[in-house]
């Protein structure tokens, strides 16, 4: 039977996603700016009108806007997207201009800038370092239990008691790595070493494709070589293993991010996997009927996912500045105001290209243009 959130609590659970991680990720980049000094003129969580706010003592208007996609820190001196000085920044009294983000060395807007992706990778890894604590690491050897019958490890002569020490090249240390590294490659064919007993062999293998559906009727297709575990092993962590686990665990899921990016720009996997505002809306709610821990979980996920696509060096995103700013450095001079602004005006096309790509692919999943097609004929 499958089971879907109403409205209100897709809506609830997605604000209470995005608008505790906008908030970190912009706290980051507030505390930076004014560690060093920079006068922050506002501070907004969403965007378009603001609904409700107030201004402190140092003059900086904290407020919420009726747009909750995103947020945003408006440093004194960002008179224009990509920050560059100009005329009018030029023109401000010497004292105002030393507090203004520009007037700061590119080392210090550097980190300014790097602050808020870094906040979410530092929020994901507590959240992931409380999951180790309290439930332990699956440390699983990398042990075939059981070749599934009919399936790509029973095709390979794969055995129980095999131990799988590479697939398609990369070690796998544990039954964790390997369901990683085949989940994301249905369909691929991949190189299975092994040592059975005492003795090497490898064998080539077509990783097979498994349609999964959970409880909300979402559809999965993924990689399945077959393999069945031993019996799972999970160990115990202490506090200070805890970081080190959930470390290791933000990398593992960076890496699955970056090969799954690399699979749909060189075709091996479908542009219609990406999803926008409103998968992450549908996800939230599916999550947090689930209960807490599926919920916090995704949490992580996500902030993950935002400290990652906010360090792509693509112009209008933190990383885009970044790059800039190591060109400054290396020239020990800015890149010229024509190239960032050309530069930045092809950053934002392709942000809001991306935009229009993943609402697409959301209404399409949601059923929306069969719905149409339907009306219409």
């Amino acid at each position: 039977m499958i089971q879907t959130p109403g409205v209100l609590i897709t809506a609830l659970a997605f604000v209470l996603v995005i608008g505790p991680l906008v908030f970190v990720h912009e706290m980051g980049h507030y505390l930076a700016g004014r560690w060093f000094g920079v006068h922050a003129e506002a501070f907004s969580i969403g965007f378009g009108r603001e609904i409700a706010g107030w201004t402190d003592r140092r003059g900086t208007r904290w407020k919420l806007a009726w747009l909750p996609l995103g947020g945003y820190v408006r440093f004194a001196g960002d008179m224009n997207p990509a920050s560059q000085p100009g005329p009018e920044w030029l023109a401000l009294p010497a004292e105002e201009r030393a507090r203004t983000f520009q007037a700061k060395p590119v080392w210090q807007r550097a980190i300014v800038v790097a602050a808020g992706p870094v906040v979410n990778f530092v929020l994901a890894v507590l959240i992931l370092a409380g999951f180790a604590l309290a439930y332990g690491d699956a440390r699983t050897p990398a042990v075939v239990g059981e070749a599934l019958p009919g399936t790509a490890a029973t095709a390979a002569g794969l055995r129980a008691g095999d131990r799988v020490t590479a697939l398609g090249g990369r070690e796998m240390d544990t039954f964790e790595d390997m369901v990683r590294y085949v989940k994301i490659r249905a369909g691929e064919r991949v190189r299975v070493d092994y040592v059975r007993g005492s003795r090497a062999a490898a064998v080539d293998a077509t990783i097979g494709t498994q349609l999964q559906r959970d409880r909300f009727g979402n559809e999965y297709r993924v990689g399945l070589l077959g393999i069945a575990p031993t019996t799972p092993v999970i160990t115990e962590v202490g506090a200070f293993e805890a970081p080190v686990v959930a470390v290791r665990r933000t990398g593992q899921i960076v890496g699955m991010m970056v090969e799954t990016i690399g699979q749909i720009v060189t075709g091996r996997r479908s542009v219609k996997e990406l999803g926008g505002p409103l998968s992450i809306a549908k996800a939230s709610g599916e999550q947090l009927t689930l209960g807490p821990d599926a919920f916090v979980f995704l949490v992580a996920l996500v902030s993950i996912n935002l400290g990652f696509i906010n360090l792509l060096p693509v112009p209008m995103l933190d990383g885009g500045h970044l790059l800039f700013y190591a060109i400054e450095a290396v020239r020990r001079k800015p890149a010229p105001p024509q190239l960032v602004e050309w530069a930045f005006r092809g950053g934002l096309a392709a942000v809001l290209a991306l935009m229009l790509l993943v609402t697409f692919n959301d209404l399409s999943n949601r059923g929306l243009w069969q719905q149409l097609a339907g009306l219409i004929g």
